[in-house]
């Protein structure tokens, strides 16, 4: 470029630094911290009329009983269910009882040809031959006795034999029922020795209802080891649930419980039956077994359950209604405190044990202070518009 050229150019340069340096002196640093402040929550206030409907509770240092909440899964009742064992071995012939079924003890369940069947009634009918000629023998050797032609030694050993024969006969009367034969069978057999072969039968141990059937006809049974049948009584059912050490002091053998269940509109009653001795190594919780009422028939095996635990352990503290109880975004629970202007601010807490139809704060609020219980919904969402 030429002399001239930037002899020409030099006014603009220097016309264009000025103004950098106007703009450089009007412009001040911004306040450090500014873009990480946070603003505090603003009270909100409503209209006279609004706050006419809501309800405001003064909390105070109260005396209660708490209620433990947990979750439960339900189980037959271990003393009122079992699972029938085959007495016999052998080939099913027959079903008699389906699942569902309302039995009483000593009903018959299946049918069963059986080898063990057939030797049982041979051992009857042997015992009874034995019995009857032993009686016999001991009937003739009391003439002899009383014409003094036998001797009082030969008399009292027909007794004894005729006495362990009659012991025979009762021994296999019992082997046959233990095989599920009825008493009308044995009558039966006892009163004609050519009697026909009668089947073995299994038996309902238990009165109640055949909630599982295991076997088919045909299928092999063996004695003593094949499951054939489940039967229970219904009209109560265990909930196992599960306590953490922490809540372990409030939960006793004997206390009453609830147990809620989407079937029913109302929580069915229980009591807490049995607390264990052990816990277990996987989730450190202790087991709780509840006997629930379920005349109804609405609780099922293995259906999840909500259970209240009444404690009868007292305590103190601060109680909220479970309507003042609120959650924000984040899912954290929080209440409306009324401040001293009459305004409204969130205050975060932290509750426990739920205690009648609210629930003790273990933290974030005190006695003398005020929340709003109904309507505290309506403050949120018109906080939030």
């Amino acid at each position: 470029m030429s002399k001239r050229s930037i002899a020409a150019a030099a006014p603009a340069l220097a016309a264009i630094l000025a103004l950098a340096g106007l703009v450089a002196g009007c412009s001040s640093p911004a306040p450090a911290g500014d873009s990480t402040a946070v603003a505090k929550p603003a009270a909100f206030t409503v209209t006279p009329a609004q706050r006419a409907r809501l309800h405001i509770v003064t909390l105070a240092d109260t005396a209660f009983t708490p209620t433990l909440e947990v979750t439960g899964t339900v189980a037959f009742n271990g003393d009122r269910s079992t699972q029938v064992l085959a007495p016999i071995s052998g080939p099913v012939t027959r079903l008699i009882a389906d699942i569902g079924a309302v039995v009483k003890a000593g009903a018959p369940l299946a049918a069963v040809t059986s080898p063990d069947y057939a030797s049982a009634v041979a051992g009857y009918r042997k015992a009874q031959d034995a019995s009857r000629n032993a009686q016999r023998i001991l009937t003739l050797d009391e003439q002899l006795f009383q014409n003094d032609a036998l001797a009082r030694s030969d008399l009292d050993q027909a007794r004894t034999d005729a006495s362990s024969a009659a012991a025979d006969v009762d021994a296999a009367i019992q082997t046959l029922r233990s095989l599920g034969v009825s008493d009308s069978a044995v009558a039966r057999l006892r009163s004609d020795a050519q009697a026909g072969p009668v089947e073995g039968v299994i038996r309902a141990p238990i009165p109640g209802v055949v909630v599982e059937k295991l076997i088919n006809p045909g299928q092999l049974l063996q004695a003593g080891s094949t499951p054939t049948f489940t039967i229970a009584d219904l009209t109560t059912m265990w909930v196992m649930a599960s306590v953490y050490p922490n809540d372990l002091d409030l939960v006793h053998a004997g206390q009453t419980a609830s147990v809620y269940t989407d079937a029913s509109p109302r929580p069915l009653a229980g009591r807490v039956d049995y607390v264990a001795a052990l816990v277990d190594p996987g989730t450190k919780a202790t087991a709780v077994r509840i006997v629930a009422d379920n005349a109804r028939q609405l609780l099922k095996k293995d259906m999840f359950v909500r259970v209240e635990i009444h404690s009868r352990e007292v305590r103190h503290g601060v109680v909220i209604p479970s309507s003042a109880l609120l959650r924000n975004e984040d899912n954290l629970p929080f209440v409306f405190v009324v401040q001293a202007d009459g305004s409204f601010l969130r205050r975060s807490i932290t509750y426990g044990y739920r205690v009648g139809d609210g629930y003790q704060v273990t933290s974030g609020l005190a006695a003398g202070d005020k929340v709003v219980a109904d309507g505290a919904l309506f403050i949120q969402f018109a906080e939030s518009q």
